[in-house]
C-alpha cells in the first residue's frame, strides 16, 4: 500500500489563536477559479487612507476589484464578523478574483474566555456562511495565516493588501503564475 504524504501543519504549534492580537489571513478559492472579482483600471485610487486623483500621485494607477455576486456575498460576510463575534474586528481586507486577504483583530477586554473564538473557528464559520448563501462551497481547504507581531509588520501588511490589486499580474495566486 502506498504511503500518503503527511500534510504540513498550517498553524504555529503551541500558539493560542484566541488570544488578543492581529492576524493576517488569506483564504483561497478552490482551484484558483476567478469568481470573486474582476480587476479593472480605475480613474481614481487610494494612497494610504486618502482618496486622491491620479495626477496627484507619482505611483502608477492602481486597479480596483469589481466584485461579482459571489464577491459581494464575501464582502457582506466580512463586514458581519465584528457583529457576529464580540471582541473581533476586521481592520482591512481586499477581495481579489480568487482569494481574500484580511487583517482580523481579536481584542477581548477581559482576556480569554472559555468560548473565545479562535482564528480557525472564525474562518470556518465565515466560510460556512458564504457557502450557505452561494449554495455550494467555493473554498480550498484551510487558509494561510500570519501572526502580526508589531506595528511595522502591521503597516507592511496593510500596504500589501492595499496594493494587491495593482500587483495582480505578478501575484502568486494569479492563474498565469501557476506551473
Amino acid at each position: 500500500m502506498e504511503k500518503l504524504p503527511k500534510r504540513k501543519p498550517n498553524r504555529l504549534a503551541e500558539y493560542d489563536y484566541s488570544q488578543n492580537g492581529a492576524y493576517f489571513v488569506t483564504i483561497c478559492v478552490k482551484d484558483r477559479h476567478e469568481i470573486l472579482s474582476v480587476i479593472e483600471p480605475s480613474e481614481h485610487h487610494f494612497v494610504g487612507a486618502n482618496f486622491v486623483r491620479p495626477q496627484d500621485d507619482v505611483r502608477p494607477q492602481e486597479n480596483r476589484p469589481q466584485l461579482t455576486a459571489a464577491g459581494k456575498i464575501v464582502e457582506s460576510e466580512i463586514k458581519k464578523l465584528s457583529v457576529t463575534y464580540d471582541g473581533v474586528s476586521v481592520d482591512c481586507f481586499i477581495i481579489m478574483p480568487n482569494h481574500v486577504h484580511m487583517i482580523i483583530f481579536i481584542h477581548n477586554e477581559i482576556g480569554r474566555t472559555q468560548f473565545a473564538p479562535t482564528v480557525s473557528r472564525i474562518i470556518k464559520q465565515w466560510k460556512g456562511s458564504v457557502t450557505k448563501q452561494i449554495g455550494y462551497s467555493i473554498w480550498q481547504k484551510s487558509f494561510h495565516d500570519h501572526i502580526i507581531r508589531d506595528e511595522e509588520d502591521f503597516y507592511l501588511i496593510t500596504e500589501y493588501i492595499q496594493n494587491n490589486p495593482a500587483n495582480w499580474e505578478q501575484d502568486c495566486f494569479h492563474p498565469k503564475k501557476e506551473g
